[in-house]
């Protein structure tokens, strides 16, 4: 079977229109053409998926601009990286990256480092934030619930008068905290 150029074009809405990127994909050239209208921001997508199970080794996908593969960074290095396991070569139009080159492959290692990058710097912040929380005396986590609030609604509970809207309501309790302590009590019993 010949190696297959397969493109693939996306829009986040169905508002939007895809004339801008098929014509750019046009004026390339492919044998086949996966369009959709989902947002980019989730990785299961229809269109996506359907490329994903078509191209074999050899093949390559064409986007008109690496945003269109993906919204968040990682899923573009994930989806890119799947595909090159797979041996699809990629090429996105707009930003020249052919994976086949080796200035592609550098692009995409490239942006590798720089996902990697943007990772740790967002665990830093995240970590330093909650230690400056910690410093200035504030509790982490979640609060803990009371025994008293718990001992209530399961007296409440074990009345049979209120329904568990009720008591959660009304103890200001969480429906599954409830559910929890009273799973938790059946099996001591």
């Amino acid at each position: 079977m010949k190696n297959q150029v397969i493109a693939y074009a996306r829009v986040s809405t169905q508002d939007q229109h895809l004339d801008r990127q098929l014509d750019a994909l046009q004026k390339h050239g492919y044998d086949i053409l996966i369009k959709e209208k989902y947002t980019g921001t989730k990785r299961e997508r229809e269109g996506l998926n359907e490329l994903m199970d078509r191209v074999q080794k050899g093949d390559t996908v064409i986007v008109e601009s690496i945003s269109r593969i993906g919204r968040k960074t990682l899923d573009i290095l994930s989806i890119v990286d799947e595909l090159q396991q797979k041996g699809v070569i990629f090429n996105s139009l707009k930003e020249k990256m052919d994976t086949s080159t080796p200035t592609g492959q550098a692009m995409f290692k490239m942006m590798c480092v720089i996902a990697e990058l943007e990772r740790d710097m967002i665990a830093e912040r995240v970590k330093e934030g909650l230690q400056s929380a910690k410093n200035r005396g504030k509790k982490l986590g979640r609060p803990k619930l009371d025994n008293d609030k718990v001992n209530v609604a399961l007296r409440m509970y074990d009345s049979s008068e209120y329904s568990i809207k009720e008591i959660v309501e009304q103890v200001g309790i969480s429906q599954g905290k409830l559910y929890k302590e009273i799973n938790k009590r059946k099996l001591e019993q």
